[in-house]
């Protein structure tokens, strides 16, 4: 098919750059492709036509179709998952169709999640349901109005198929767009099997991809390590922020982008709880939702490691010690992002000594109470405009709030802004809508089991504005009510 009937423009450096890291490949052909989700104003973005969403398009992103210009592949990488690593682990249902340049000149990759058996599919089926292919497509899309870094859908295409799982389900390709698909986990498939050269073909790759200005560099894969550090501290603050759980922090889904990247069995907290975990295989909760900082470090340990040769290849004690010194860095960093974004979140603009005691003690007085996370920054906003009576009532017990807003009163006593410009400002920051668990079920047992794609539209719609009331949809500001138990959420495979 001649690509030129859609506006892609293929310029594939990973293809071309790094051999031995793909196996070139192709989608598999599905009896009925169409389109169930498109996403136009990304697709514009892109420079690509509305005639994408076609049935003629659906067959290019369910993978069916190869456009010219196109050089579809299986990535290749390694990962620690849940702890352990596995040294070959690569596109076992994707593929990246192949890189593209937008509007504004950046490179993004536009990878096929679903499009069928690959050499790296250890067994699977290598395809994806409808409902974790909608889920992904409407969690990327609500990361990316919160402004959180993150891998976007295209397209959600079903294929014509019936897929097997937990029950029947119709089978479907999410067509995802990212800054790239490189992972710690892709330098570590390289670093376990001491192919230095590869290694370093890999590093030199990634820096002229993300980092450009370190190319040629004679300490750049040090600076690299450091640059990835600065990307994941930033967004991981930015998940606990908005009360974020991923729920698979494996090295493979660690992206050197800084983009978040797999939403399989994540989910956002209702109420406030450090241990909350979504995931039905995290057992011992290591990806809970306190735990989501420590787990950083220690999957950018994992990068370090592999970067070892390439930091010092004379001195490898040498090497240990800086790239530790640079690992070590990332807690601070981390705290430095953390409560920049919680000063604001409870409307603080200028910056005190005293300010994390104050974050910390709010975060302490919310643990065991039962308060939604996200109901408590909007209702903080009115109570910086003088009602706090809409906070007081989130409380199982209110009296546990006194002292701390009396703390928080005198706080505020000393900045210069307005309450109306404080209140304004932290509603800027503190979404009102965000997929909540129960919404977001209810949309895909009605897209999935009834055929009926509007419950789901109806969210995205909501969550692609959070930050402003929208009328006649309160019920999105909800949280679940007691009667849908805990959630637990599958990886989708």
């Amino acid at each position: 098919m001649d690509a030129r009937n859609f506006g892609f423009v293929f310029d594939n450096s990973y293809a071309s750059a790094l051999e031995g890291a793909y196996t070139p490949w192709r989608g598999e052909s599905f009896p009925a492709p169409h389109m169930v989700a498109f996403n136009r104003a990304l697709a514009r973005e892109l420079g690509l036509s509305d005639t994408l969403d076609s049935p003629e398009g659906a067959a290019v992103l369910c993978g069916s179709v190869t456009p010219a210009g196109a050089e579809p592949l299986a990535q290749a990488y390694a990962g620690h998952q849940f702890g352990g690593f596995v040294p070959q682990l690569g596109d076992g249902r994707a593929l990246l169709l192949g890189e593209i340049l937008d509007r504004q000149g950046r490179r993004r990759d536009l990878h096929l999640k679903g499009a069928g058996r690959t050499p790296y599919s250890r067994g699977g089926d290598g395809r994806a349901a409808l409902g974790p292919v909608l889920r992904e497509y409407l969690m990327g899309e609500a990361m990316h109005a919160l402004g959180i870094p993150t891998t976007r859908a295209l397209a959600a295409v079903v294929t014509g198929e019936t897929i097997a799982r937990e029950r029947p389900e119709p089978g479907a390709v999410l067509a995802r767009v990212a800054a790239s698909h490189l992972r710690i986990g892709t330098f570590q498939y390289f670093a376990a099997r001491r192919e230095h050269e590869h290694l370093r073909r890999l590093a030199d790759y990634a820096i002229a991809r993300h980092d450009p200005d370190l190319s040629g560099e004679d300490d750049r894969y040090l600076a690299f390590l450091d640059r990835v550090v600065e990307r994941q501290s930033a967004l991981v603050a930015k998940w606990m922020h908005v009360g974020f759980v991923h729920g698979v922090m494996n090295t493979d889904n660690t992206t050197i982008s800084g983009e978040t990247l797999d939403f399989g069995p994540c989910a956002f907290m209702d109420r406030y709880a450090l241990g909350t975990v979504f995931s039905s295989i995290d057992h011992q909760g290591r990806y809970a939702y306190g735990n989501q900082p420590a787990i950083l470090q220690w999957n950018l340990a994992r990068l370090a490691e592999a970067l070892l040769p390439l930091i010092d290849p004379e001195d490898t004690d040498r090497a240990v010690r800086r790239a530790t010194e640079t690992i070590e860095s990332m807690q601070p960093r981390y705290e430095a992002v953390w409560l920049a974004g919680m000063r604001c979140k409870i409307g603080l603009a200028t910056e005190e000594e005293g300010d994390a005691g104050l974050v910390g003690g709010m975060l302490r007085m919310l643990e065991g109470q039962g308060v939604d996370y996200t109901q408590f920054f909007r209702r903080l906003a009115d109570a910086a405009a003088g009602d706090a009576s809409g906070l007081k009532a989130l409380f199982d017990d209110a009296s546990v709030l006194r002292p701390w807003l009396d703390a928080w009163r005198a706080r505020m006593a000393r900045e210069p802004r307005p309450p109306a410009q404080r209140k304004a400002a932290m509603d800027r920051v503190n979404p009102l809508y965000i997929p909540r668990n129960h919404q977001v079920e209810a949309a895909l047992e009605a897209a999935v089991q009834n055929g009926d794609p509007a419950p789901f539209q109806r969210l995205l719609d909501v969550l692609s504005d959070p930050f402003a009331k929208q009328e006649g949809q309160e019920a999105y500001e909800l949280p679940a009510p007691p009667e849908f138990g805990a959630y637990r959420t599958f990886c989708g495979t």
